[in-house]
């Protein structure tokens, strides 16, 4: 088997792996604020002139810093025709690996959590 199939068979894999899980643990409770049109966080009935959350802004701070992996993990494809493209697989793997376990430590210390 060669490297873009194996590539192509792992993306595959872990696409329905994480659809899987997105599925099993997705808790879905809709209340009047989640069914409400507004989806910007704020009152539509209130002021409009309160400050934002600094939690929105950590979100957007934490999405840019996990969302640099695409550009670090662009050259995949074309690493594929190197010598040795089993050593670039095992960088990338360590790459998601460590990534992964930041959004877990994020996850943990309550870093996507939405303060009333």
């Amino acid at each position: 088997m060669n490297m873009i199939t194996f590539m192509l068979t792992l993306s595959l894999i872990l696409c329905i792996l994480l659809t899987t899980l997105n599925f099993w643990l997705a808790q879905m409770n809709p209340d009047s604020e989640k069914l409400s049109p507004y989806e910007c966080g704020f009152d539509p009935l209130g002021s409009a002139r309160l400050l934002s959350q600094s939690d929105s802004f950590s979100v957007a701070i934490l999405f840019l810093l996990f969302d640099l992996e695409i550009a670090l993990l662009l050259p995949l494809p074309w690493a594929s025709q190197l010598q040795s493209p089993i050593t670039t697989l095992v960088w990338a793997s360590i790459l998601i690996l460590l990534l992964t376990l930041g959004l877990i430590y994020e996850w943990m210390q309550g870093g996507l959590e939405w303060a009333e």
